[in-house]
């Protein structure tokens, strides 16, 4: 059986097609409901947004998220710019809080099909957005081209050709964001991490990254070594290596001669590159591609490389700027 919490939406909750055990009417603190919902059991709540008091504060969601199991409560969200903003619906994201909708006919799907992350994370895609300048909403799933960004990133590095070196260009990276960032990486289907001997970098198995991602939402960064299009999914941006050799070029085309326009517009990395800005011209202009940047091999043993600060500069990790204007010795931090 469930229970309606419901406000300026009664009228249209009390008419949805679903058992219903308990409906209260009104304004509520977070308090107020996990007093009354503390010992009660219930398969579904059904909580009209407008019945909480306070419920544009965020921090008003923070305490409901503690005091309630969020997978069995389905949001119902009003027209409100806060609550519609993009700041405000990444923060619900970041806190596990995945069952949210605007459409009163949505609400008996999630009953049965709760969302998962993958289901939301377009709303954590947060380019460039700022509370002054909230550039997504609710109904606009367009990315910022902005290089900076607030709230966790969750950025792929994936294979294009094979060995192109995925999980070390993923520990590297985390290793150098550490510096500025909280960072966390994660890989799937293999355990190729536990040979860097860094417990911040995880071997899980696929089933198990929506609860890696839910216990770790207070990571700033977190890195995943994408093996396939399903974990690609979960990414807000995913880097594509290529290892510009000729035998991987040539087995490159060979088992796809369309590998190039699949990856049109996408963030094409040279990686373990010796190539030179002349023939990263031609290797473009064959491949009719766009190379983001081009990685030289680099020794994976050193703690501050700068062709990978300036990488992740490229990418809009911006502390990285601030890090080097304090110069070599940092004497004016």
């Amino acid at each position: 059986m469930n229970v309606i919490v419901s406000n300026k939406y009664q009228t249209l909750l009390s008419n949805l097609n679903i058992d219903v055990i308990k409906n209260i009417n009104g304004v509520f603190t977070v308090d107020d409901l996990a007093v009354q919902f503390k010992n009660f059991f219930f398969n579904k709540m059904i909580l009209d947004i407008t019945a909480l008091e306070d419920y544009e504060k965020i921090n008003t969601m923070q305490r409901l998220s503690v005091a309630l199991d969020m997978s069995k409560v389905i949001l119902l969200l009003d027209d409100s710019p806060v609550v519609n903003s993009a700041m405000y619906l990444s923060q619900l994201v970041s806190m596990g809080i995945y069952n949210f909708t605007k459409n009163i006919d949505a609400i008996t799907f999630l009953m049965d099909n709760p969302n998962t992350y993958k289901d939301v994370a377009r709303f954590h895609q947060l380019g460039g957005v700022s509370e002054e300048n909230p550039k997504h909403h609710f109904n606009d799933n367009n990315t910022s081209k902005k290089e900076g960004f607030i709230g966790q990133r969750i950025l792929g590095v994936r294979n294009v050709t094979e060995h192109a070196g995925s999980t070390t260009l993923t520990y590297v990276l985390k290793k150098h964001l550490d510096r500025l960032y909280k960072a966390k990486a994660v890989e799937t289907t293999k355990r190729d991490f536990e040979f860097f001997a860094d417990e911040q970098c995880t071997s899980i198995t696929e089933s198990e990254l929506d609860n890696y991602l839910k216990r770790n939402s207070d990571a700033e960064v977190i890195l995943i070594d994408v093996p396939n299009d399903e974990i690609e999914s979960y990414c807000h941006d995913v880097i594509y290596l290529i290892e510009p050799g000729i035998i991987q070029l040539n087995r490159l085309i060979r088992d796809d001669n369309r590998i190039f326009d699949k990856l049109k517009d996408k963030k094409i990395i040279l990686n373990k590159s010796v190539l030179t800005a002349n023939d990263v011209s031609d290797f473009e202009r064959e491949s009719g591609s766009k190379v983001f940047y081009n990685i030289p091999p680099i020794d994976d043993k050193q703690d501050n490389i700068k062709a990978i600060t300036d990488f992740l500069l490229a990418l809009g990790f911006t502390r990285f700027n601030d890090d080097e204007d304090k110069g070599r010795f940092g004497i004016f931090r």
